[in-house]
């Protein structure tokens, strides 16, 4: 079982991250290693040279170039103001066959917006985005939110905690799932008072270089199930950037409960999640790389060995 939504966190194009959960999930293809980078987030229009949108893709271009001769196929689709019809059904195509879709950093409403606007003024359906992203996860591709793209693929904009916006409904990828990014432990406050305003999401502080890799699935019962992949990176070694790369120093991923408890993933941990359709409840099993599991709320030793076991009981 693959995640179908990676969301995370960087400073620079860290190579465990970039390479093993996205470049790798594409060349996995025998027929589509193609990577679609947008970077709709970024302020000004189009993607003219020196603008914020080249200058977004021009942070993966360098890397994904690398893999051409693997057969690697990445590309970036700009924001334009004119947009004409021909080019919304062209990406539209694009984001729905693309084997990997990568949401681009910059500001998270943003490029929200822009998404959502492009369903609303060619189609009709200001959803249509987030349903063509959800087909994606049932067919198996991969989505990957960086940045303001992770706080997107979330269910709620981060930014919600200490505003009122207007629209900060994400597109669910990580169902009930709210992450801060290039978090440091001096922000963990955030998640605090995240959790007691939306006690139905978990909240993780997402630090330079790590992120979430996500699976999910209704199971039989009607209840949502979820798999979330703990990923730490320490790849990134030009000592310039020691200082922006917490994951060097041993920070791992941050999450506080409502009642201040506190827990720290690091790279290999997993976690099994339950919830109810309507988020009226949820349960959920941490489990080590040694496969030791613990209760998420009593945070005591738990009798599965799997995530499988789990789902079983609900």
């Amino acid at each position: 079982m693959q995640p179908s939504c990676f969301i995370y966190s960087s400073h620079n194009c860290c190579d465990y991250i970039h390479r093993q959960w996205i470049v790798e999930r594409a060349l996995q293809s025998a027929d589509n290693k193609t990577i679609l980078y947008l970077p709709f987030s970024e302020g000004g229009n189009g993607g003219h040279f020196g603008s914020p949108q080249q200058f977004g893709w021009g942070k993966f271009e360098w890397y994904l170039g690398q893999f051409q001769n693997w057969g690697l196929h990445s590309y970036p689709f700009f924001w334009e103001d004119s947009m004409n019809e021909h080019q919304a059904h062209e990406l539209l195509n694009l984001v729905a066959n693309s084997e990997v879709v990568i949401l681009g950093g910059g500001n998270s409403s943003t490029g929200l917006s822009r998404y959502k606007v492009v369903g609303e003024h060619f189609f009709g359906d200001r959803d249509l985005f987030r349903k063509i992203l959800q087909d994606r996860a049932q067919r198996g591709k991969l989505t990957v939110g960086f940045s303001a793209g992770a706080d997107q693929l979330g269910s709620v904009l981060t930014s919600q905690i200490f505003s009122n916006l207007n629209d900060p409904e994400g597109f669910g990828l990580a169902h009930n799932i709210m992450s801060t990014l290039h978090h440091e432990s001096s922000r963990n406050e955030e998640l605090w008072v995240g959790a007691q305003k939306f006690p139905h999401l978990m909240l993780f502080g997402l630090p330079n270089d790590s992120g979430l890799g996500v699976s999910q699935g209704v199971l039989p019962s009607g209840n949502i199930w979820q798999v979330i992949d703990f990923v730490t990176d320490k790849s990134w070694d030009l000592p310039a950037d020691e200082f922006h790369i917490k994951t060097r120093h041993g920070q791992g991923i941050e999450h506080v409960y409502s009642d201040g408890r506190h827990w720290s993933f690091q790279g290999g941990e997993k976690m099994a999640r339950v919830m109810a359709p309507d988020s009226s409840w949820q349960d959920a099993y941490i489990f080590l790389p040694d496969g030791t599991c613990y209760s998420y709320w009593t945070q005591e030793h738990a009798p599965y060995g799997d995530a499988g076991q789990v789902f079983a009981q609900f």
